[in-house]
């Protein structure tokens, strides 16, 4: 796949380096500031949403990338594994990401009275914050680690 005749997968692998640590910080923040989360909600979950939308084309055009020149395979390697770890890394944070938005409580305009919250089990609510402050590191750091393994084959 090419755009403009460049190869697609160094063009679209910039918009998930942009995505992916606003939504993993914006995760973070939603786990930590439980009065912030009404606020906070849907633009994580937006934001995740397009993360994993910009790690999942990212990593087919790069094996389209890759199908068109099959003799780059065994230097890619390293590149190629951490890709795959983050595709799949990238669907199960969107996965704790959407639980999370419907079962952490926190202030809610909807909640009648003053101080209002909608509750969970104590033990689900810090499950899913730790999940969410845990996998949104795990993410940034498989993003550097993925980048830095295809800046290196590029610039050496």
């Amino acid at each position: 796949m090419e755009i403009n005749g460049l190869p697609a997968h160094p063009l679209i692998i910039h918009v998930a380096v942009v995505l992916i640590p606003i939504a993993a910080g914006l995760s973070a923040f939603y786990a930590v500031v439980p009065r912030w989360r009404w606020y906070t909600r849907w633009p994580m979950v937006g934001f995740s949403a397009g993360a994993l939308a910009a790690v999942m084309f990212a990593y087919f055009s790069g094996k389209d990338f890759l199908e068109s020149r099959p003799e780059l395979e065994p230097i890619i390697q390293p590149h190629q594994e951490r890709a795959q770890i983050l595709f799949w890394l990238t669907i199960v944070f969107m996965g704790v990401v959407l639980i999370s938005a419907f079962a952490l409580g926190g202030p809610s305009a909807m909640a009648s009275g003053r101080g209002a919250r909608g509750r969970h089990a104590p033990l689900i609510e810090w499950t899913l914050m730790v999940m969410l402050v845990i996998f949104a590191v795990a993410l940034i750091l498989m993003t550097f680690q993925t980048g830095d393994a295809g800046a290196r084959l590029v610039w050496g």
